[in-house]
């Protein structure tokens, strides 16, 4: 059998599919909320190594380019940091 994980044994995953299938919904929604924060959070680390010298409202922008692609951003926020 083929997993959906190459570093993920089939027995192991077996098992991982049978725990979020019994998983209340109200524990899959809290889930997915923590990957979005974690997501954002590297996001975040991301940008703030690449340009150190943005004030927070850049790196907000910068954020939501990424999370939204940039044109969608720049309807919703405005010009990114590098237009103006």
């Amino acid at each position: 059998m083929t997993t959906l994980s190459p570093d993920t044994s089939p027995q192991i995953e077996r098992i991982q599919i049978e725990r979020l299938r019994h998983m209340p919904v109200w524990r899959k929604l809290a889930l997915v909320g923590e990957m979005n924060r974690a997501v954002r959070d590297l996001a975040l680390a991301g940008l703030r190594q690449r340009h150190p010298d943005d004030s927070p409202a850049q790196r907000r922008r910068r954020l939501a380019a990424l999370l939204l692609g940039e044109e969608l951003a720049a309807r919703v926020y405005g010009p990114g940091p590098e237009d103006g």
